[in-house]
């Protein structure tokens, strides 16, 4: 303890830079608890560490390593410093590290004490002491400053209680060199400055004693401008008459009581749910920390941080579980409400915490220290040793509770707060437990366990029950809150409660508040109530983000802030659990806190605001597909959109698979926006992000959602008398329409595209129409209508020097030729068409001719020439992520090697072909699973 310092055997060893002193310094503090790189990042560098910072920690980990064995093989862990997830800790034993002799050292003092034998209490104690030689990690990490400081905390509370059996076998003299230098690190700890002027006073040296509560004094007023508490007054007062010291053999007075006080045993918790269901994986998961106290060499209590959201039944899990324990800790337990919901000024200081704590445990009021640091100190001696279940509802953050913790590690503290309480888990080794809302299931005993002797419960049926549950979020305060209306409102049906709650807008109301109750608006107030300003702010926009979940990407433009700024204010409103962070990066709210933030959002923002944040936001959804859009390279020019409002940040997607995983992520997302704009009427054009979205829903396979999306952009577009994005539309919409097989209603649609490009002379469009028709006729075998079509569209391409639609127009006039047995022209078009499109390198086209290609071969009896077409084709299908084209490549190829009567390889393909459809959305079309299962039938008849 102390300043580090680093022996090998005889020899003391440099530890090298600060930083990586400083490394060493916080795992070897954390003496065999894990400490992640983040945090350690943190303590290092701070909030502002550099990109570099976690390479560096992986550098220092590994000269460390090599620092304490030599000889250890490289990339080898060795027998110290060994991986823990995504952090490390340290293992070594008392033997190694002094921290955990002082401990051992420590427990075995008060083990003699519970025992009488104090004068082998003390012994341990100076042999504890004697391992600290100044403050702990002096000098090397400014952020680890808790850190370190807890551990010179352990020194002084040692030192005292060292003091104490000093006194009390009448060897003061003993303990006064730790004593003096507690002192001096502490200098201005009154508990540790008292109790060296009452030692130096029992071991005669009275001047000394005066001089050191001259020099406190003096320093209090000079740097505090406090005089000293009553504990140094006190201790003073015993230096000038002597009086207050304990005769030989009689017990040593708790340290600022002139009294002993027998600890009486609390049993303060409230009162178990009658009704309670469920929980069933967190009470395992705390039945398996509280059996593992038993373990040997725990050093302190158990320490559980609940945390969730207003609602989520915190501490009623909390309570549960401690009335299953309570009789595994015989000294009793402890029940506080920290009112940390309320925010820093009206929850319960901690100093007013201790002091209640005190009383319970069996302090006079009359008895309590008036100094902080004295009533903490009092707090671990009367708790010292004891089995004490302590239970903390409702903290507000790690400093709150850190004075509460009792001093022994046979207690256990449960602790609930709706913040996550990461310094408590980081610094005083706290298991995170979070409690998110129960599933189904279990929120459906929860209801029904309440109404199961109401008539309501009675004649409800599952499905309205489940309706409701879900309604509420599946919030057991809300499900609790309903049936006691019912209960006392007999009358009033589930049906009722349902279609109250199904209107979002006035959603809370079915909450009925007053009362004394907390209904879930007053929960979430205490929250929202908290925040700054600008989290408050961002809180209220996300009230209208898509229900799936928005990034903070989007967020940027949705505030219309720094995305710095933004960042700050989410992880404030994660922190405040208003708000979910899911691992893919979606942020969600839990729908009762969504309607809660509507309410305040139609409250406190001009409607001039709320429009503006929406179109902001459906702006970004739309310029941000735009340019995945541009970067997947679909066989058109992609339709640029007006220019966004100010403050709309677009996302950028820079690769292909970059592009394809932002389609995949926001796939919902912007189906939902569509939906949105043709709702309100503003914002955007929905058929401009429609089309956006159609080639990857296309390539993907999601050709139901293409439909709707179409169906949805196609009424507004008309709504709006918007004739070129209705034509726009139009076109796609007969697109997912050929895929399901309604050709004739194809057929139709294009007809009326086709009409109004024609009108407004838009060449490219009626060329692309033109090769949409190829595709419907060439399906319903009209292969000269085909031919014709596709002949038009390569004539306008032409004329457009456009050679993207030219290829894709030679391709359907390849096809065509082959179609009606003109197999010379139909190779011409083919191999002009694939030369042309290598020269402008486009992949999905290259699959399309390359399939076309070996029809042509494999018709011609070229078997082997026609396989490796195939499977060019299907290989730059996948590349491209066109997952339909694919499939049909390696249908085609399957048809080819059972033609071949290579049974095998067939089915070795259609196994391929059968992953693939299982991607597509609802597992392919009727068509595409019918051409599946006659492969099959044919294969297993070959």
């Amino acid at each position: 303890m102390g300043p580090l310092r680093l022996w090998r055997g005889e020899i003391e060893m440099e530890a090298g830079p600060r930083q990586q002193r400083g490394l060493l310094a916080v795992l070897l503090a954390r003496a065999g608890r894990p400490v992640s790189t983040s945090d350690l990042t943190g303590l290092i560098w701070g909030p502002d560490s550099p990109p570099s910072a976690v390479n560096v920690v992986h550098k220092y980990v590994g000269a460390l390593r090599r620092l304490l064995e030599p000889d250890l093989p490289t990339r080898s862990a060795g027998s110290y410093l060994l991986r823990h997830g995504n952090g490390y800790r340290f293992v070594a034993g008392p033997e190694t590290l002094d921290l955990l002799a002082f401990r051992r050292h420590v427990s075995a003092a008060k083990s003699c004490l519970g025992q009488d034998r104090p004068a082998e209490a003390l012994d341990h104690y100076l042999s504890a002491l004697e391992l600290c030689h100044g403050s702990a990690g002096a000098g090397l990490i400014d952020n680890a400053t808790a850190t370190f400081a807890g551990i010179d905390s352990e020194f002084f509370d040692a030192a005292v209680a060292a003091a104490a059996v000093a006194v009390r076998v009448r060897q003061p003299a003993r303990v006064l060199p730790p004593l003096r230098l507690a002192a001096e690190m502490g200098r201005l700890n009154e508990p540790v400055h008292a109790c060296l002027v009452t030692t130096l006073a029992a071991a005669g040296q009275q001047a000394e004693a005066l001089a050191v509560y001259g020099a406190i004094r003096a320093r209090l007023d000079d740097e505090l401008g406090i005089d000293p508490g009553h504990k140094l007054r006190d201790a003073q007062r015993r230096a000038l008459t002597q009086a207050g010291m304990p005769p030989s053999g009689a017990p040593s007075p708790v340290p600022g009581i002139s009294r002993p006080i027998p600890l009486v045993r609390p049993a303060q918790l409230p009162p178990d749910l009658p009704l309670f269901v469920g929980r069933d994986p967190e009470l395992t998961i705390l039945d398996d920390l509280v059996n593992g106290m038993r373990a040997v060499g725990r050093t302190s209590p158990l320490v559980v941080a609940m945390n969730g959201m207003g609602g989520v039944g915190k501490s009623t899990l909390a309570v549960h579980f401690a009335h299953r324990v309570a009789g595994e800790f015989s000294d009793g337990q402890l029940y506080l409400d920290l009112q940390g919901h309320l925010g820093e000024g009206e929850s319960r200081p901690a100093g007013d915490a201790v002091c209640l704590l005190l009383h319970a445990v069996g302090v006079a009021a009359s008895d309590v220290p008036d100094g902080f640091d004295a009533r903490i100190g009092m707090y671990r001696s009367m708790t010292a040793g004891r089995r004490i279940l302590v239970l903390l509802d409702n903290a507000r953050d790690a400093s709150q509770v850190r004075p509460l913790l009792p001093n022994s590690a046979d207690s256990l503290v449960l602790v609930t707060s709706r913040r996550s309480l990461v310094g408590l888990a980081a610094f005083d080794g706290a298991h995170p437990l979070r409690v998110d809302p129960p599933d189904l299931p279990t929120a459906r005993r929860l209801l029904e366990s309440r109404l199961a002797d109401l008539p309501a419960g009675g004649t409800a049926g599952r499905e309205i029950v489940d309706e409701i549950i879900e309604l509420c979020g599946r919030l057991p305060l809300a499900l609790a809150i309903l049936a006691a209306r019912i209960a006392v409102r007999p009358r009033l049906s589930l049906a009722s409660v349902a279609a109250e709650l199904r209107d979002g807008a006035r959603r809370l109301e079915a909450f009925p508040d007053g009362g004394g109750l907390s209904d879930p608006r007053t929960a979430f107030s205490w929250s929202y109530r908290q925040l700054g300003p600008g989290a408050a702010r961002l809180f209220r926009l996300l009230s209208v983000a898509p229900v799936p979940g928005v990034t903070a990407a989007a967020c940027v433009s949705l505030g219309d802030r720094d995305a710095d700024d933004i960042r700050v204010e989410l992880a404030e409103l994660i922190e405040a659990d208003l708000v979910t962070e899911h691992e893919d990066g979606r942020l969600t709210s839990h729908v009762l806190i969504r309607t809660y933030a509507q309410e305040l959002l139609h409250a406190e923002e001009s409607a001039a605001e709320r429009q503006a944040a929406i179109s902001r936001l459906l702006q970004h959804y739309l310029h941000s597909s735009f340019r995945a859009q541009v970067v997947l390279e679909p066989n058109r020019t992609p339709i640029e959109p007006p220019p966004p409002l100010p403050g709309v940040v677009a996302e950028q997607p820079e690769t292909y698979d970059e592009a394809i995983a932002w389609f995949a992520s926001q796939r919902e997302v912007l189906k939902e926006a569509v939906h949105r704009a043709a709702d309100i009427g503003y914002g955007i054009a929905p058929w401009q992000l429609a089309i956006t979205m159609q080639q990857y829903l296309q390539w993907a396979g999601y050709f139901q959602d293409w439909e709707d999306v179409m169906r949805v952009a196609l009424y507004a577009a008309r709504v709006s008398h918007d004739e070129v994005g209705e034509a726009h539309v139009l076109r796609s919409l007969a697109g997912a329409r050929h895929v399901f097989g309604a050709n004739d209603e194809s057929l139709h649609l294009l007809g009326e595209a086709l009409r109004i490009f024609e009108d407004r002379d838009m060449r490219l469009e009626q060329a692309l129409v033109h090769n949409n028709f190829h595709q419907v006729f060439s399906a319903l075998s009209r292969h000269d209508l085909a031919l014709d079509h596709s002949a038009r569209a390569l004539s306008l391409s032409r004329l457009l020097e456009n050679r993207r639609a030219e290829v894709v127009s030679l391709l359907f006039s390849g096809t065509s030729f082959a179609g009606l047995g003109r197999v010379e022209e139909s190779a011409r078009a083919l191999n002009e068409a694939l030369a042309l499109n290598q020269r402008i390198g486009r992949g999905r086209e290259e699959s399309e001719i390359r399939t076309a290609i070996a029809r042509n071969l494999a018709a011609s009896g070229h078997v082997g020439e026609a396989v490796e077409q195939l499977e060019l084709s299907a290989e730059t299908a996948y590349r491209v992520g066109d997952r339909p084209l694919q499939f049909d490549a390696l249908r085609q190829l399957a048809d080819v090697l059972i033609t071949a009567r290579d049974v095998p390889g067939a089915a070795r393909v259609l196994e391929r072909a059968r992953v693939v459809l299982g991607e597509l959305q609802g597992g392919g079309t009727d068509s595409m699973r019918a051409a599946l299962l006659r492969l099959t039938e044919l294969l297993s008849s070959a």
